[in-house]
């Protein structure tokens, strides 16, 4: 039996899919699944059971003999949320509950952490070092509470056998479709070209970037569901890992593969970042992948323009689920 919690939403109904074309066929959901705006994504998809969230961990401590995995996705990822109570409660605690569960009875553990948790990327996007994570200063609450975990799970004592908390970069692609403003560039820009024909980005507050030359390390989701089959398979080698492209680009690359994936001409312009957000905008993102393949991934990454185009083409533009 795997369990994946968030499986209702963006990742975890993409691994949930993934598990299932792999042919894994006892996999056990954990969400809230009072948001009907997210069912669509696990629609067709043959699940042994659904556990409410507020539920799962005395359901794990009645079936736990049955649970051969867990990955850990459920998380609140709004970054313009800045109730610190909220993130302490659903991406700290609860992930402490789940983590001691799987010390208790020997199941290992995937999580979701967070490039977040990097900050303004001064200290660099390194995943070798163990001790980086209690000097980094993430730059809003959202990335604080990931931060918080992953310095927490390495003072542990008492860790699963086989852990791995995995630092997702800009993640885009189908199951994103009830994320409103925090889903991805990609999903904005079809609507918003779909809509109008052109695409408006973010105008650059600072002088040493162009307007639409911010990076951004994105990554595709089929990409990411690839990474955690290899870990759950792999099962050594624990710690912290970086999950992105390993290759930063521009959002004017995002539009532009875009706007080609979807047969139209380019037409972008640029609004103001906005205020709530604008002080705290990553510039610069790009995960350093060498830790992951130095534990045997060999798998490329889809470049963007794969991404996008397999995205618009075959997801975006049937309005389909993975």
């Amino acid at each position: 039996m795997i369990v994946v919690t968030g499986a209702a939403g963006f990742i975890g109904s993409a691994l949930v899919g993934e598990l299932l074309r792999q042919g894994w066929q006892d996999i056990v959901a954990v969400d809230d699944f009072s948001r009907s705006d997210k069912a669509p994504n696990l629609e067709g998809k043959a699940l042994t059971a659904k556990v409410e969230r507020n539920e799962f961990v005395a359901w794990l401590d009645a079936h736990e003999k049955r649970v051969q995995f867990i990955f850990h996705l459920g998380a609140r990822t709004d970054t313009t949320e800045f109730n610190k109570a909220i993130f302490d409660e659903l991406n700290v605690r609860f992930s402490q509950d789940v983590w001691e569960r799987c010390v208790r009875y020997g199941i290992p553990l995937v999580y979701a952490s967070s490039a977040a948790t990097y900050g303004d990327g001064e200290l660099g996007y390194s995943d070798e070092d163990d001790t980086l994570p209690e000097r980094l200063m993430p730059l809003n609450p959202y990335g604080e509470s990931k931060n918080e975990f992953d310095r927490w799970a390495l003072r542990q004592e008492r860790k699963p056998y086989f852990w791995a908390g995995l630092k997702f970069f800009n993640v885009y692609g189908p199951n994103e479709y009830h994320k409103g403003r925090m889903a991805s560039v990609v999903f904005h820009a079809f609507n918003q070209i779909k809509a109008s024909g052109g695409m408006k980005l973010f105008r650059s507050h600072r002088t040493d970037f162009k307007d639409g030359e911010q990076l951004r390390d994105f990554v595709y989701v089929k990409d990411l569901c690839n990474v955690c089959l290899f870990l759950m398979e792999h099962r050594k080698n624990s710690g912290l890992y970086n999950l992105g492209s390993g290759k930063a680009r521009t959002f004017l690359d995002l539009a532009r593969a875009t706007f080609k994936a979807m047969g139209k001409e380019e037409n972008i312009s640029f609004i103001d970042t906005p205020e709530d957000i604008r002080d705290k905008y990553q510039y610069y993102t790009e995960a350093k992948m060498e830790k992951l393949r130095n534990i045997g991934y060999d798998r490329p990454f889809r470049t963007l323009e794969d991404g996008v185009n397999d995205y618009v083409v075959n997801y975006l533009a049937k309005k389909a689920y993975c």
